[in-house]
């Protein structure tokens, strides 16, 4: 048994950023949150007055590191988006597949499955960002690559087996039956890049949605007499809603309307990471096309945003300068919300006992120190 006590610096609890705590860590398993310093112990880390948080948890990452996982699903292209983005701050994410064919879609539920298999550090499954979308909220995706699913197309995109599958779908362009039967077969589904009225979101919330990717963008509009997929979002309490607060894809007043019309702990951050986080690339390739980072915003060829260069570090920055979000509750946006939304907040997103070992140091700034990953330094 390894034992590991961290002090020395404010701990991120439910009451917020305490400081005179320690936390003890046995076996990669949070055993102890106390009041004290450091005990005897296999390790014992300084925090050096650096704030302790919860690892960030990701939902939405489609490359890092100079990789796209489009362009390469497999388990080594995995681990190195991991790692680039394990430097801000994420210690679990969902590698994301933007629509492709069924053959891609394949490659990349098998590298996953074998990442997972593999212990590469922080796959915790696949997000499926299409390709069951709206042709006229398509943003950056390739039209070519939407179809309607059949039961085999639902059953091929919940093979996974041994982790978490997310599906990102426009509910008006999947029957109900589907979407019951993608979530009887253990998929959350969110509805994104979708141009539904207000009806028919709840329609696919009743089916089984349960969630928003990159709530107001690539989404129906809230409007006075039809309030789209944006007014669906905010007015139901139950579901949750991933936001991209980077400064570019939404406003930070939209940001605090969200805020206010949602129960706390139902908006996430999410970064929708493109493979310049980690890389001094600032362009890759999508359906044979060029997309770049100009001073921080994503573009593609014909000027729309085609995903996002932030990291979660940023994010959390962010969510605290742009939108006035207290630093703990940011926190808590980049971990314990996540970890509730994916069925996993009883062992992930929280520094308490029971709970994995996964935290990120940072400074006053959000400036990541050091990450663990069920107790392991990076």
């Amino acid at each position: 048994m390894i034992r590991r006590i961290f002090h020395n610096g404010p701990i991120l609890t439910e009451r917020g950023f305490e400081h005179g705590l320690r936390v003890v860590v046995e076996d990669g398993c949070i055993v102890e949150v106390a009041a004290g310093g450091a005990q005897e112990a296999d390790e014992t880390i300084d925090l050096g007055g650096r704030h302790l948080a919860p690892g960030f948890i990701d939902i939405q990452v489609n490359g890092g590191g100079g990789v796209l996982f489009n362009n390469s699903p497999t388990t080594e292209a995995i681990a190195t988006i991991g790692r680039a983005h394990r430097r801000f701050g994420t210690t679990a994410f969902l590698p994301t597949l933007i629509s492709d064919t069924d053959a891609a879609m394949e490659r990349a539920i098998s590298a996953v499955r074998h990442a997972i298999t593999q212990g590469v550090p922080g796959v915790l499954g696949i997000h499926l960002e299409g390709p069951y979308l709206a042709p006229a909220r398509k943003g950056t995706h390739e039209e070519a690559m939407f179809r309607v699913p059949d039961a085999r197309d639902a059953e091929r995109a919940t093979s996974l087996g041994n982790g978490i599958t997310l599906i990102t779908l426009a509910p008006e362009r999947v029957p109900a039956v589907i979407l019951r039967l993608m979530a009887q077969r253990g998929a959350i589904l969110c509805a994104g890049h979708t141009a539904a009225s207000c009806a028919e979101i709840e329609a696919g919330l009743r089916a089984g949605i349960t969630g928003f990717t990159h709530l107001f963008n690539a989404m129906s509009p809230l409007q006075g007499r039809e309030p789209g997929a944006v007014g669906a979002a905010l007015a139901d309490a139950e579901s949750w809603c991933g936001v991209i607060v980077d400064g570019a894809h939404v406003h930070p007043t939209s940001l605090r309307v969200a805020l206010a019309a949602k129960p706390r702990g139902k908006v996430i951050l999410v970064t929708d990471a493109m493979p310049m986080v980690g890389s001094a690339d600032p362009s890759f390739r999508l359906y044979d096309q060029t997309i770049t980072a100009i001073d921080g915003v994503v573009r593609n060829a014909t000027g729309a945003l085609a995903g996002s260069a932030l990291d979660m570090a940023s994010a959390v920055r962010n969510t605290v300068a742009l939108v006035g979000v207290p630093l703990d509750e940011a926190c808590r946006m980049a971990s314990q919300y996540p970890a509730r939304f994916l069925g996993l907040d009883a062992r992930m997103g929280r520094i308490a006992p029971g709970c994995r070992a996964d935290l990120v140091a940072f400074d006053e700034d959000v400036r990541i120190h050091r990450t663990w990953i069920a107790g392991e330094a990076d």
